[in-house]
């Protein structure tokens, strides 16, 4: 069976979709499925060699964080006609998928809508509320033609206003990842990582994710300014870089917290391998699963997380077992979440272990895999 997913971008570009892409379509064939993706172009780094057919389409910058690319429909029209795929996998959000609703092509086969999260009308980014007006009737004109949409959370599914009307058609299949494509860092690499944590028997804080609006980096450094015997690096570039940057130098924070700015994929792992403590402190149900809660977990980190009603992270995380949990924008309780896993490392250990159990057991990219391809099958045949 042949499925074309039509993605946002794919990886070196970083992103939750992206890893999760990644991981996915290279073990498809494993359940009798032949995947081809179509994706925008991304300037980061240099494009990878992949399995199956990719297509990067070109884009003239962004609008609102979307690609903004005209000639999507027509790269789209073409993909199908090349790869002549059974069903096309879509997902969102995403605003190119919305030329599967003006493709004739595209109009004529079955649909599998992957909800990766809401378009949410954030209290953080007013531009997004006017912004979600016009672009709700045409996600909704796409959940109403697909045949299934894929929840990653039974908490998203729950709580997701959008999905509300086409409940009866959402699955929950959980994102994945293969623990084996996240190997030891080598040693120039872990050379690397321990001269970036510095000297000092310090807790080694790390936070991995895009300087945007909704990640709550801002809160993180306001956490750390009651905290001493901490050592917090954040890598991942954005927009709010220099307003970060700012907060550090004006709280006293220079030496104790450290921007790096966009890594490898080989130092990002080399700094999960090192550090003793992953925290994802994000405001909004934007943030709907966190997959790299799932990479810390892989190497055996204990994590601390927003719990964000409605957002897959406090479902992932289980509180008490393979992190803590912290009311989202809290910066005091986030200090103490952070104080005890500094002063409390057997609790660290432990936690570290039963996420890496946890994740083998419920987040195993094959069993993602597995799952989406019955989905692919029924949809299909019926």
């Amino acid at each position: 069976m042949r499925v074309l997913h039509l993605g946002k971008y794919y990886p070196p570009a970083r992103g939750g979709i992206e890893h999760f892409l990644e991981n996915l379509l290279p073990v498809l064939p494993g359940e009798g499925i032949t995947p081809a993706a179509l994706v925008h172009a991304h300037a980061e780094g240099e494009r990878r060699w992949t399995p199956f057919p990719l297509w990067r389409v070109p884009t003239h910058g962004q609008l609102l964080y979307a690609p903004l690319s005209p000639a999507f429909p027509f790269w789209l029209n073409r993909m199908i006609r090349d790869v002549r795929p059974h069903l096309l996998h879509l997902h969102l959000p995403n605003p190119s998928a919305f030329w599967a609703l003006a493709i004739p092509a595209a109009r004529g086969l079955p649909w599998i809508v992957h909800w990766h999260a809401d378009v949410v009308p954030s209290r953080i980014d007013a531009r997004l509320a006017w912004a979600y007006r016009g672009y709700r009737p045409l996600e909704q004109a796409l959940l109403k033609r697909s045949r299934k949409i894929i929840a990653t959370s039974p908490p998203y599914r729950r709580a997701s206003p959008a999905l509300k009307p086409w409940r009866e058609k959402v699955e929950v299949v959980p994102l994945g990842l293969d623990p084996e494509h996240l190997p030891p860092p080598d040693p120039e690499i872990r050379r690397w990582a321990e001269r970036t944590w510095g000297e000092g028997d310090r807790l080694r804080l790390l936070c991995i994710g895009r300087l945007t609006y909704y990640k709550g980096h801002r809160v993180l450094l306001e956490a750390l300014t009651q905290l001493e015997g901490v050592r917090l690096l954040c890598a991942g570039g954005g927009e709010l870089a220099a307003k970060l940057a700012a907060q550090i130098r004006q709280s006293g924070l220079t030496g104790r917290a450290k921007l790096l700015g966009e890594v490898s994929d080989a130092r990002r792992n080399g700094l999960l391998a090192t550090c003793d403590v992953l925290v994802l402190p994000s405001l909004e149900r934007t943030e709907a699963f966190g997959l790299v809660l799932l990479e810390a977990m892989a190497y055996g980190k204990p994590v601390i997380a927003s719990d964000v009603a409605g957002s897959g992270m406090g479902w992932v995380v289980a509180e008490d077992r393979t992190g803590w949990l912290v009311p989202p924008g809290d910066a005091a309780t986030l200090a103490r979440r952070i104080e005890f896993a500094r002063t409390h490392p057997a609790a660290r250990h432990r936690a570290g272990l039963t996420g890496r159990r946890r994740l083998c057991e419920q987040f195993h990219i094959q069993a993602c895999a597995k799952r989406l391809a019955g989905i692919y099958r029924t949809v299909v045949e019926s």
